[in-house]
């Protein structure tokens, strides 16, 4: 099964990769870069395509509809091409109708973020557009990320359901914002597809593990254009709101079935213990954490936690002495030890469990401290220099 998971996160780099390089010399030729934000959004432009999302949303869900649509028409095709899923083949069938409404939720995430990139859309629009494909979604299917006491009855239910709703609108707000230097929400959400392909193969979610390993291998080949690998270098094209709301959807619908309780196994924490949901939490800690800090400094400066300005924690590190390229480095790093402490929450004791998020806090305390310290200036300017998405 590694190597099952294995060739489809190459699947999706090729994929990716050959598609991105494709959209670099598209989106110059038809104009389609960056552009303007809403009123009052404080924005630096640059010329840079805008639409590497397609990239990453097309290697993540056409082998996913592929393999989907075969699971769903003909579970014995899967054990003759994959035998060692023979025993989970008619699982993907039984389940197919959750997954369909997954990818058909993530399209239309993908989709109104591309109208946004194009037509920028005013903040509660966007934002009840959202909650309302997350709630098509959550609501039929019953998903609880964090299981209710069943003696609160049809209450309980759907106070969880809410829960779960307001995870993935936050999910995908909390990867939106954080696409605000070249590499940085590309390279945080590959840590957290990494970490969460890594648990769901750790306790035998192959399909889980097969989705997140197609969007680690997308996010992979995009970042390949993307990252600032070399000192000095910029991004070739942006994901824009068509590939940031793509992926935080898939983060948190993927993060969800994977903590979901199974009935058949109560002793599968991660879905049956209350302290499964630090999972996701951990994996995903940065962009939220970011998503946190960024609206609580708009809204004490009296401003709307949706307009963008450079007052993200990476442009903060850049103030405080960071070259770009260092901070989003840097931010990288935390996010792969934050997640690291996460993949074995399934496996662990409460109290381990919950050391395990003291760690994390730590960790997030470090970084909180670095962006606290003194600005450095030259000539009275700071030294933020990158574009901001939100």
């Amino acid at each position: 099964m590694l190597a099952f998971v294995a060739l489809l996160a190459a699947v999706g780099l090729l994929v990716a990769a050959s598609c991105t390089a494709l959209l670099v010399r598209l989106g110059h030729r038809v104009g389609a870069l960056d552009s303007p934000g809403t009123a009052g959004h404080a924005k630096r432009l640059r010329r840079v395509p805008n639409i590497g999302g397609i990239a990453i949303a097309a290697a993540t869900l056409l082998p996913l509809v592929a393999g989907l649509a075969a699971g769903s028409l003909d579970p014995s095709s899967v054990s003759r091409l994959v035998p060692a899923l023979a025993p989970y083949a008619q699982r993907v069938s039984s389940e197919s109708g959750v997954w369909w409404a997954i990818l058909a939720g993530a399209a239309l995430m993908h989709a109104l973020g591309l109208v946004d990139d194009r037509r920028p859309l005013s903040a509660w629009p966007k934002f009840i557009a959202q909650i309302g494909i997350a709630s098509a979604v959550t609501i039929p299917f019953g998903m609880q990320m964090i299981p209710m006491p069943e003696s609160w009855g049809t209450a309980g239910a759907a106070l969880g359901i809410a829960l779960t709703t307001m995870w993935v609108v936050m999910v995908v707000n909390a990867v939106n914002f954080l696409d605000n230097m070249d590499g940085l929400a590309g390279g945080v959400a590959l840590v957290g597809a990494v970490v969460l392909c890594t648990a769901a193969f750790l306790v035998s979610q192959w399909f889980v593990a097969g989705a997140l390993a197609l969007l680690a291998g997308a996010l992979a080949g995009f970042l390949l254009f993307n990252a600032p690998w070399r000192a000095g270098s910029s991004a070739q094209i942006f994901m824009g709101d068509g590939g940031s709301l793509f992926t935080g959807w898939m983060l948190a619908l993927l993060s969800v079935r994977l903590t979901c309780a199974d009935p058949a196994d109560p002793t599968y924490a991660l879905g049956g213990a209350w302290y499964g949901w630090l999972l996701p939490a951990l994996a995903l800690a940065v962009p939220l954490y970011d998503l946190l800090v960024v609206s609580s400094i708009r809204i004490a400066q009296g401003r709307p936690p949706w307009l963008g300005d450079q007052q993200h924690f990476s442009h903060r590190l850049v103030e405080r002495g960071f070259s770009p390229r260092g901070a989003v480095m840097l931010i990288w790093l935390v996010a792969a030890i934050v997640g690291a402490g996460g993949l074995l929450i399934g496996s662990l004791k409460p109290w381990q469990a919950l050391l395990v998020g003291v760690q994390a806090i730590a960790a997030l305390g470090v970084l909180a401290m670095l962006e606290a310290g003194p600005r450095r200036t030259s000539g009275g300017t700071t030294r933020v220099r990158d574009r901001d998405g939100a």
